[in-house]
């Protein structure tokens, strides 16, 4: 697979007037080859083409849907090597994180087939005709959801296949028949192509239209505003920062025909240390917390960034043996430059804030690029009074926060923002406290753990990546999980349609073998 700088618009292989170069963060150096920057008349091209793809994709069946979905993973798996290979180079992660990355990417891939085949995320639901009914008759009303139409996807910086050009948002969009139109992330380009070359490869052996999918680069936000923009593009999917997400959003509402924006933007994911918790388990659970913390150098949406504990000895304990646990810890390269000069920013600004000080710090070589391991202290009263402590800081950095009693704590709590998770670390002696903070939680975070640590997100049925504004700009939803199809689907319903007309999931004779709602009872296919 040869690695040109191309966009990919359909099946074919664009060049541009003008280029832009990755740059290996670890060392700074400019990478080869240079990318095409799209232009408008590309943006255009490319989404005529969806537009055009899209009754003749989303009526092809389950299985060629599927297929084509499994074929993708296929194709990762076989350009793997290279597409590691090249990631590694863009953003300093490691082989073995990219490798497990590559493995999730494609489980999803077969997980999402999986969901195709199976046909209940249609929703068929059937209210028969009733003829005789009086004093009114009612006609024969089906409903199913089918997709939305094109979509467009930003690659994140943070994880550059599970959650870019063929990730979450792009799997699940092509799953409920919407063709894609992605953006690639400007700090992975080449990873980018390569995939995006496994994603055409693949809708080429499928015999798939030829717009289901194209590959959009450049350096600007210009490619992105006009993606959103176009008035072929139906729904956005985005994992980025607030800034990005917002931006996005305000786009999208302006447009002639408003599109629902569905972007992942962080949060802080508050740890509670609850008291009987904290005094039973103080050092592991400070070496635990200081893990998950500088995991992948803290480059995740769901980083730990503020731990809430009570007031005492214990919390003592515990912010010391952390400070020493992280003071073993060394800075690593960041993604991008920019990432890294925004984590030095939002590190300089906490440390500004009145009430809070600095109990430890990583090492740093002074290499390029490097994120250095923070912990602060504050206590309740001045984390709720200034309210820079509580937008996240990307990157390897938290806030312990003393509570002096629990109704403190219980008002802290209502002053949270939207969090994609909230954790609680908890023995059997906490029941009474977990159990007040339990129903507020779930008014707060889009997931709650109990003794774990949040960074890490399983791909599967049950997940919910998501959260309440700022966390997500549509609390209803999750990002990962088979449950993100639910973002880019709507409903239709067809009344008194002759069956030959009716689509196959809602045919009289139930052709597919699918449970249905039939008169508001779930029915099993006979």
């Amino acid at each position: 697979m040869t690695l040109s700088g191309s966009l990919l618009i359909g099946q074919r292989d664009v060049g541009g007037t003008t280029h832009f170069h990755a740059v290996n963060p670890a060392t700074d150096a400019r990478l080869e080859p240079a990318f095409a920057c799209a232009t408008h008349a590309d943006v255009e091209a490319a989404c005529r083409l969806a537009a055009d793809a899209f009754d003749p994709y989303r009526a092809l069946s389950f299985e060629r849907r599927a297929a084509f979905l499994e074929q993708i993973a296929v194709c990762l798996g076989e350009n793997a090597d290279a597409i590691i290979a090249r990631a590694g180079a863009e953003t300093a992660l490691p082989e073995g994180r990219l490798r497990g990355e590559m493995g999730r990417t494609m489980g999803q891939l077969r997980l999402f087939a999986t969901l195709v085949r199976q046909g209940e995320w249609s929703l068929p639901r059937i209210d028969p005709a009733l003829p005789d009914r009086t004093p009114m008759p009612r006609a024969d009303l089906r409903q199913r959801r089918i997709g939305v139409g094109p979509v467009a996807v930003f690659g994140a910086s943070n994880f550059p296949l599970a959650f870019s050009v063929a990730g979450g948002d792009t799997v699940s969009a092509l799953a409920a028949g919407c063709p894609v139109v992605c953006r690639a992330h400007p700090a992975h380009p080449g990873t980018s192509e390569l995939v995006g070359r496994a994603i055409r490869q693949a809708a080429s052996t499928c015999g798939m239209p030829e717009g289901v999918f194209s590959l959009l680069g450049g350096a600007g936000h210009e490619v992105g505003e006009w993606l959103v923009k176009h008035p072929a593009i139906m729904s956005v999917g985005f994992t980025g920062s607030y800034a990005g997400g917002t931006a996005i959003a305000a786009l999208a509402a302006q447009r002639e025909v408003p599109i629902p924006v569905f972007a992942e933007m962080g949060s802080i994911n508050p740890v509670y240390l609850c008291p009987q918790a904290l005094a039973a388990r103080t050092e592991s659970l400070a070496r635990g917390f200081v893990d998950s913390l500088t995991m992948g150098v803290g480059q995740f949406c769901t980083n730990p960034g503020i731990v809430i504990a009570p007031e005492g000895d214990a919390f003592e304990s515990f912010v010391r043996i952390a400070a020493e646990t992280i003071a073993t810890r060394q800075a690593a390269t960041m993604l991008t430059p920019g990432i890294h000069a925004a984590y030095d920013t939002g590190v300089a600004r906490l440390a500004q804030c009145a009430g809070i000080r600095e109990v430890g710090q990583g090492s740093d070589d002074g290499a390029p690029n490097r994120g250095r391991p923070m912990l602060f202290r504050t206590t309740a009263e001045d984390f709720m009074r200034e309210r820079t402590m509580r937008h996240e800081v990307f990157g390897p950095v938290s806030i312990l926060v003393s509570c002096p009693d629990t109704a403190t704590l219980r008002v802290l709590t209502e002053s949270l923002e939207g969090q994609l998770t909230i954790t609680l670390q908890m023995d059997d002696a906490d029941m009474d406290l977990a159990r007040t903070l339990l129903p507020v939680f779930e008014r707060k975070a889009g997931r709650i753990l109990v003794n774990a640590w949040p960074t890490g997100v399983e791909v599967c049925h049950a997940m919910v990546h998501g959260g309440p504004f700022p966390a997500t700009t549509d609390t209803r939803t999750t990002s990962v999980g088979t449950a993100a199809i639910e973002r880019f689907l709507r409903p239709v319903c067809y009344q008194d349609l002759p069956d030959i007309l009716l689509p196959p999931e809602l045919a009289r004779a139930n052709p597919l073998g699918l449970t249905r709602q039939v008169n508001g009872t779930m029915q099993p296919p006979a």
